[in-house]
């Protein structure tokens, strides 16, 4: 395909790459809303239920870096369109699912199609828009990732009303069908026209690293920071990224060249990301819980309370304009303020003020859109383009991992803050004392066979519950501020800076087709 045909698809092309993104980010979420009714059907343990959920993030989050750099390596298309038929067979395969087991293996196999994408989508936005261009681009595409993820509860609630739980799966199968229609006849093929050679070491390292990292994560969100599995997975994880960090310095053809980091726009950018995942992950795993929880809302009731944070798809497409006007360090300290003047403002609002909980989360989600472009857009643009699929896993592992530990960190918070603020359960059979203190809803369950001061109780847990969501959105609110603090010290002033070449340039552009069919 030549060069002009390609210019005049690209917006085309977009499309089809917001669709793969709504696509990753409505399966990280979707599951939730189906929990209880798989787990009657298929006979699940929570645990089981819980691994559902996890194994999409652990395999989405452990691959992302190796996946990037096999795109630099075999094309950025092929990654897509394999990711896409991943997810597609995968989604089928769980909607059919007959026992938990199954069901985890195939949320592993949609979370490694949707590792292939995530870096496709921003490598492929590198190569097909020009420079003055990329920052509107990934503008629309900060809105579409954002959007996938609240529309999940929302999809999930309202196929969950009608059909069965197989149903949240199936949805896939159009929508993707459309995007891999369109990555086909639209998306051009590149290969680099260097000689990228596949660090296995390196390779194997990230992985085993990532994967045990996040898997931390998840164990500190469910078991404490304290238990023997998640002090395990993080020290593990840590010495292994620790060894990928060593070997990629010492490598003659590193996975991830470490010289990216030198660059503070780069390293910045890749900084603040991780600061905003954490805000955006981790306030969502806390109030959906405070809307289906504490306010009894019904899944789909819940989900549409959700969406107050897509006020994102109004500001990220302003983020360019407003970096053009004060440059894009001060546009992500902007949005990085108001993602915490939202989280302290949620911080003040008591279990029934809902009014209060949804203007907050509308002013986040508002932060969020004008910060997440220009941090994508710092990391892409400030790196060459023989590494565009490397620097796009970048990006997506600091919102993966960012995301993880924002699920981890507030939900221990909130625990916490639950447990202190809990009165004197004397009174109640040492199982539901364990019960009550356990979670809210585990409370509220207790109390509903109790007799006595049953409604007391289950009123006081659920104003302790509040005392949680204050400690959540105060943590929030902080990081949020440390990332803001972080990027003034971090990224220099003024507008983003021309990549350097991070190893000889070559005599010829770059990337070069390959063709593709029309």
């Amino acid at each position: 395909m030549d060069a002009a045909r390609i210019h005049s698809r690209r917006w085309l092309i977009l499309s089809v790459l917001s669709l793969c993104l709504v696509i990753s980010g409505l399966d990280a979420l979707v599951i939730a809303m189906a929990v209880p009714k798989i787990q009657m059907d298929l006979g699940a343990t929570v645990g089981e239920m819980q691994w559902s959920v996890d194994a999409y993030t652990l395999a989405f989050g452990g691959l992302l870096l190796l996946a990037g750099t096999l795109g630099d390596r075999y094309g950025h298309k092929l990654m897509l369109v394999g990711g896409l038929v991943l997810i597609l067979a995968f989604s089928v395969a769980a909607a059919f699912a007959g026992g938990p087991g199954t069901l985890i293996a195939f949320r592993a196999g949609m979370g490694i199609g949707s590792a292939m994408v995530m870096p496709a989508t921003l490598a492929i936005i590198k190569h097909v828009f020009p420079p003055e261009e990329q920052a509107k681009a990934i503008g629309v595409w900060s809105g579409a990732a954002g959007i996938g993820i609240p529309l999940g509860p929302v999809v999930g609630g309202l196929l969950l009303d009608h059909y069965w739980w197989g149903s949240i799966f199936l949805i896939n199968i159009p929508v993707v069908a459309i995007a891999l229609l369109g990555a086909v006849l639209l998306i051009p093929s590149w290969r680099s026209a260097k000689v990228i050679k596949l660090d296995l070491v390196g390779a194997f390292l990230s992985v085993a690293g990532l994967v045990t990292l996040v898997y931390g994560l998840i164990e500190a969100s469910s078991r404490g920071w304290g238990s023997g599995a998640t002090l395990a997975s993080l020290l593990g994880g840590a010495v292994l990224l620790g060894a990928f960090i060593t070997w990629e310095a010492r490598s003659a053809n590193p996975m991830l060249p470490l010289s990216l980091f030198a660059n503070r726009r780069f390293s910045g950018s890749a900084a603040a990301l991780a600061c905003q995942a954490f805000a955006l992950f981790g306030s969502l795993f806390v109030l959906t819980q405070y809307f289906q929880i504490a306010r009894a809302h019904d899944p789909l009731a819940s989900g549409v309370r959700i969406l107050a944070i897509c006020t994102l798809i109004i500001s990220s497409p302003l983020a360019p304009s407003l970096v053009k006007i004060i440059g894009d360090k001060l546009t992500i300290i902007v949005g990085m303020v108001l993602i915490g003047v939202g989280a302290f403002a949620l911080s003040t609002a008591a279990v029934d003020a809902e009014t209060t909980v949804l203007i907050s989360l509308a002013v986040m989600g508002f932060g969020i859109g004008l910060s997440i472009p220009p941090s994508v857009d710092g990391i892409l643009a400030n790196a060459p383009d023989h590494q565009a699929g490397t620097a796009s896993a970048v990006n997506d592992t600091a919102l993966q991992v960012g995301g993880a530990i924002g699920v981890a960190v507030l939900g221990t918070a909130m625990t916490s803050a639950y447990q202190n603020a809990l009165p004197s359960l004397d009174g109640l059979s040492e199982a539901d004392r364990s019960a009550v203190q356990d979670s809210l809803g585990s409370a509220l369950a207790a109390t509903a066979r109790l007799g006595g001061d049953a409604a007391r109780i289950a009123a006081e847990a659920t104003e302790a519950f509040g005392s949680g969501l204050q400690a959540a959105a105060i943590t929030s609110g902080c990081v949020a501020l440390v990332g803001a603090a972080v990027t003034a010290f971090l990224m220099p002033r003024g507008l983003k800076e021309p990549a350097k070449p991070h190893a000889a340039p070559d005599p010829v552009p770059q990337e070069k087709p390959l063709g593709v069919t029309d």
